[in-house]
């Protein structure tokens, strides 16, 4: 198995991502090429808790400008995450 860090890339937090905290529900930006099985062991290692389902989207490229140059964003796959109730809200969240 991978290591858990290299799957689970960072946490995603914008204010829809924030609402969604209080259904114990949170938002990571994870490796492309990793399944829900693997994204579930990684999140269930590195922060002790119960995973109940895991939903992924893959974020299209976008078109970007700077100045007189143009090209794209990457293409990146985001994972979210639900906890059971009995799980407790994970500690990196609650300072945002």
């Amino acid at each position: 198995m991978k290591d858990p860090r290299d799957i689970i890339k960072r946490p995603v937090i914008t204010e829809r991502t924030s609402d969604l905290m209080s259904n114990l529900t949170y938002v990571f930006e994870v490796d492309k090429r990793a399944n829900k099985t693997e994204i579930k062991q990684a999140i269930e290692q590195i922060f002790k808790v119960k995973v109940i389902k895991v939903n992924t989207a893959i974020m299209p490229k976008k078109p970007k400008n700077y100045g007189r140059h143009s090209g794209y964003t990457s293409e990146w796959k985001k994972a979210f995450v639900t906890l059971s109730q009995d799980s407790k809200p994970l500690e990196f969240f609650e300072t945002v």
